[in-house]
């Protein structure tokens, strides 16, 4: 009697692994942009994110999604129909209103692959960054926009030049920064600042730069594109 007890739950286990080895995967790709003006932002890798919502399910439970340096994004799905939201606090921007819509809320009807650009308006742009280097100093010249200047407006805390060895350039990954204060910015073009490059192990002949832009009472930062220099 104990034996097949034992088969009757071996059977059962059996059935269980089986389910589970024939689950569905998602596999509709949903991939988008973070623009302003149809171009995308230059975030920090991995630091602002979106949820993902599922209407109609018991148990409500968002899928995040995160974006690039690039501020690029995709996400592996069932079809279905979701609404995407960038949560208050995201991103070094503002939100806006979607067509025919009071909300920032943006409805997907998710059926088949799908590319969406999602419009937002940051406080500030890094513009004509341009790196040079010389002697083992990376040195940058660049201009600001103050995007938003209305209410909503908002000042600069800092703005900083980064270098690191990998293409992961921002203030939690580098090997050397140089911050200048926002008080000290008193000309939004032309502003200059410089790095000295340190001792890499091991060597590389190059390094990647870019300059981030710190907003006062906005925790992500915006960025200018990351640029790969020789320095030997």
């Amino acid at each position: 009697m104990k034996i097949l007890k034992y088969f009757v739950v071996l059977a059962g286990l059996l059935l269980v692994a089986c389910s589970k080895d024939n689950y569905v995967a998602p596999s509709i790709t949903l991939k988008g942009r973070i623009v302003y003006g149809g171009e995308p932002l230059n975030l920090e890798y991995s630091q602002v994110g979106m949820q993902l919502w599922e209407p109609g399910w018991g148990k409500l439970a968002p899928i995040d999604v995160t974006v690039s340096q690039e501020g690029t994004f995709s996400s592996l799905l069932f079809a279905g129909k979701y609404k995407l939201i960038i949560p208050k606090g995201q991103g070094p921007f503002m939100t806006k209103a979607q067509q025919g819509s009071s909300s920032d809320t943006l409805y997907v009807d998710l059926k088949d692959n799908q590319n969406i650009d999602i419009e937002v308006t940051p406080y500030y742009l890094i513009k004509n960054a341009k790196f040079a280097n010389e002697a083992g100093v990376v040195s940058t010249t660049f201009d600001l926009s103050k995007v938003i200047t209305d209410a909503n407006a908002k000042s600069i805390e800092r703005v900083s030049l980064y270098i690191n060895k990998t293409q992961f350039v921002a203030g939690s990954t580098n090997i050397a920064a140089t911050n200048l204060s926002g008080a000290n910015v008193t000309n939004l073009t032309g502003i200059k600042m410089s790095v000295n490059v340190p001792t890499i192990n091991p060597d590389q002949n190059y390094v990647y730069a870019r300059v981030g832009l710190k907003i006062a009472g906005v925790e992500d930062m915006i960025f200018s594109p990351i640029q790969k220099i020789q320095y030997k």
